[in-house]
C-alpha cells in the first residue's frame, strides 16, 4: 500500500506494517543521536547559564563546534560538505539538540532556515559560495522575513530592492525585526519587493556589506541566549548573482521553508520535552514531603504519567509524517527531480500534518514544563533550577513558524483544499456520512482486539470530523475560515485523530514484532490517551455543532456527534499509575 497524502489520513486507514517507528531507528542513525546526546551534554549543559546572559562570541562559537563535528551538515548533500542523511535522521537530529535550551534555537535557524533556502532554492555557485561554509560551522545563518507592522502577514512588508544603473546590483532598504542569530550570523537570507513587485523576492546578504546595521538583542521571557535584533539596511548594494532563484519566487520560497520549520519545531520540542519529563521524575524520587517521596503520591503519578503518554504519542506521530516524507523524496528524485527541490516538494505536501504537528507539538511541550514547575513546586519557581529555563523558553514555540491560531486554520483550509481538488475523496466521503449520519457508527464486533478497538474508536472519530467539515463548507461555503470557532474545534480533532491513530500504530507494531517486553505499560499509554482524545473530540464535536445548527438539524447532529464520540470507560487512574511506577522505577524517561 502506498503512503497517504497529507490530510488523507481523514478519510483511509494506514495499517502499521507500513508506519516508522523510533524502535526501527539503524545503528547510524543511533550514532548520531549519541553524538549530539554528548555534545549537549559537554559542551552545552555547564554554559546554560553564561549563554543566557546574552554572549554572543560564546553562542556562535558553540554553534561552531557543532559544525566542527557535522552537525550542522546532517541535511546537506555530501557534494557541498554535508552527510545528506533522510529526513527521518535530520528529525531525529532535531529532536535531540530541542534539549538544548535557547542553543537549540540557534543551531536550528541555522541549519534550517538559513541554510535551506540556499540549498532548496539556490543556483550551484550559490550553494558552492555559502551552503559548503554553512555546513561546516564556519558561517551561521539567519533567515529575515518578518517586518515591523507586517506581523504573520509576510507578504506585506516594506524592505525593497532596486536594481541598480549598471544592472550589476539591487539596492537593498528595508527593517526586519525578531531575527534569530542577528548578533553573529554571517549570511542573510533578506525577503524584499523588487521595485515595485507585489510579491517578495528572496536574497542572500553577507552581515559586513556596507550598510548592514544590527540592533541590540531584544529582552525576552525565554530563549535568552538567543540571539534575537532588529535588521536595518541602508542602500546595502546586494550583488545581482545574490538573488534566490528568480524574482518574485520569494513568498513561494518563505511558505516552502516555513512548512520545514513547523514540522522541525514539532522535533525539536520532543527533545525538551524528554528532559523536562526526566527532570520531573528524578525530582519526584528525591523530593520528601510529610515523610516521604513526593513519588509516592497519586497526583504526582498522574501527572508524570500525562508528560510522559503525551510526549510519546508526539514522538509516534513526527516519525509515522517523516518517514512519509522521506518517501515521497525518494519519488520524487527517481523521477529526476533536483535533490534540493525534490526535499522542500516532499516537506511542503505534508502541510497538513506539519501545521498539526506544530500545534500538537509546542502544546505538549507548555503542558510538560508546566506541570515540571508544578512538580518541583517552590523550587520550580526558582532560577536555580532547570525548570525555570525550560518553562520560560518554551512559551516561544506557540509563536515560532506562525502562531498556533494560525496554523490551527491552516491545517483545515490546506485538508479541504486537498480533498477538493483531487488528491483524494474527501467531498465524496464525507457527503455520504453527513447524509448517513443517523447511522455511520462502527460498533464493537465479536471477537474484537485491544487494538481492534481502538483503532475503531479513531474511525468514529475520522467520521465525527468529516461530517463537521461537510456541514461548515456547505454552510458557510467560501466564508467558512471567518467562522474561526468553528474551524479551531474541527482542527483540534484532527490534531486528536493523527495523534491518537499514529500512536496505536506504533504500539500495535511494537506488538505485532515483539520489540519490547513491557508491552502492558504501552497498552496503558494508548487505553488513557484514547479515551482523553474522546473527550476532547466530543467537546470540541458540541461546540462546532451548537455554534452552527439549530432546532432539530442540531438535535440530529448532536445525537450523531455523541454517538462518534462514545466509547467504553477506562480505569485510567490505575492505567496512569502503572505508566508513571515504571517511569519512577527506572528513574528517567525511558519509553
Amino acid at each position: 500500500m502506498k503512503n497517504l497524502k497529507s490530510g488523507e489520513f481523514l478519510v483511509k486507514e494506514t495499517c502499521s506494517t507500513n508506519v516508522f517507528i523510533p524502535e526501527e531507528y539503524n545503528e547510524e542513525q543511533l550514532m548520531i543521536a549519541q553524538t549530539i546526546k554528548d555534545f549537549i551534554e559537554t559542551e552545552v549543559y555547564p554554559i546554560a547559564d553564561e549563554l543566557d546572559k546574552g554572549d554572543r562570541e560564546l553562542m556562535a562559537q558553540t554553534v561552531r563546534k557543532a559544525g566542527e563535528l557535522g552537525l550542522m551538515g546532517i541535511a546537506i548533500p555530501e557534494e557541498y560538505g554535508g552527510f545528506e542523511q533522510s529526513f527521518v535522521t535530520q528529525m531525529l537530529a532535531a529532536e535531540n539538540i530541542g534539549a538544548g535550551y535557547s542553543f537549540s534555537v540557534a543551531f536550528m535557524a541555522s541549519t534550517g532556515i538559513g541554510t535551506l533556502p540556499i540549498m532548496y532554492y539556490g543556483n550551484e555557485e550559490q550553494r558552492q559560495k555559502y551552503v559548503t561554509k554553512l555546513a561546516s560551522g564556519e558561517f551561521i545563518g539567519a533567515y529575515c522575513l518578518t517586518e515591523p507592522n507586517a506581523g504573520s502577514d509576510a507578504n506585506s512588508g516594506k524592505t525593497n530592492a532596486i536594481l541598480s544603473e549598471d544592472g550589476k546590483h539591487y539596492i537593498l532598504n528595508g527593517q526586519k525585526m525578531w531575527i534569530t542569530n542577528a548578533g553573529f550570523a554571517n549570511t542573510h537570507v533578506v525577503f524584499a519587493k523588487i521595485a515595485k513587485d507585489r510579491v517578495l523576492s528572496a536574497f542572500i546578504v553577507e552581515h559586513d556589506m556596507e550598510g548592514v546595521v544590527i540592533g541590540q538583542d531584544e529582552h525576552k521571557m525565554g530563549i535568552k541566549g538567543s540571539s534575537t535584533a532588529q535588521i536595518y539596511y541602508n542602500d546595502v548594494k546586494v550583488p545581482v548573482e545574490n538573488l534566490i532563484g528568480r524574482g518574485g519566487m520569494g513568498f513561494r520560497i518563505a511558505l516552502s521553508i516555513l512548512h520545514m520549520g513547523r514540522i522541525k519545531l514539532g522535533a525539536n520540542v520532543i527533545g525538551a520535552s524528554k528532559k523536562s519529563t526526566s527532570d520531573s521524575i528524578k525530582y519526584a524520587n528525591e523530593r520528601k514531603q510529610f515523610g516521604v517521596l513526593i513519588s509516592t503520591f497519586g497526583a504526582i503519578k498522574h501527572k508524570i504519567a500525562e508528560q510522559a503518554i503525551r510526549t510519546f504519542a508526539l514522538e509516534s506521530s513526527i516519525y509515522r509524517v517523516s518517514s512519509d516524507i522521506d518517501d515521497m523524496m525518494t519519488e520524487l528524485k527517481a523521477s529526476g527531480m533536483d535533490k534540493g527541490l525534490a526535499s522542500v516538494d516532499a516537506i511542503s505536501h505534508y502541510a497538513v500534518e506539519a501545521a498539526l504537528l506544530k500545534v500538537y507539538g509546542s502544546e505538549v511541550l507548555d503542558f510538560v514544563v508546566d506541570e515540571a514547575v508544578q512538580i518541583h513546586g517552590g523550587m520550580g519557581y526558582s532560577a536555580e533550577m532547570n525548570t525555570d529555563k525550560s518553562y520560560r523558553d518554551s512559551r516561544i514555540n506557540r509563536i515560532f513558524e506562525g502562531t498556533n491560531e494560525i496554523n490551527r486554520l491552516l491545517l483545515v483550509e490546506t485538508a479541504i483544499k486537498r480533498g477538493m481538488k483531487g488528491d483524494f475523496d474527501m467531498k465524496g466521503v464525507a457527503e455520504n456520512l453527513y447524509q448517513k449520519m443517523d447511522n455511520c457508527r462502527e460498533n464493537k464486533i465479536e471477537g474484537e482486539s485491544f487494538f481492534d478497538q481502538k483503532l475503531r474508536y479513531i474511525r468514529n472519530f475520522k467520521k465525527a470530523a468529516l461530517i463537521l467539515i461537510h456541514s461548515v463548507s456547505e454552510k458557510f461555503g467560501k466564508s467558512m475560515l471567518q467562522e474561526q470557532e468553528v474551524i479551531n474545534n474541527i482542527s483540534d480533532i484532527m490534531i486528536q485523530i493523527y495523534t491518537a491513530e499514529s500512536l496505536a500504530l506504533r504500539i500495535k507494531k511494537l506488538a505485532d514484532n515483539n520489540l519490547k517486553q513491557n508491552l502492558d505499560i504501552y497498552k496503558d499509554m494508548l487505553a488513557v490517551f484514547v479515551f482523553d482524545a474522546a473527550g476532547i473530540v466530543s467537546k470540541n464535536e458540541m461546540d462546532a455543532v451548537y455554534s452552527m445548527e439549530e432546532g432539530e438539524m442540531a438535535d440530529k447532529m448532536y445525537k450523531a456527534m455523541k454517538d462518534l464520540a462514545c466509547i467504553e470507560g477506562v480505569n485510567v487512574k490505575d492505567a496512569r499509575r502503572r505508566v508513571a511506577d515504571y517511569l519512577l522505577e527506572e528513574n528517567d524517561y525511558k519509553l
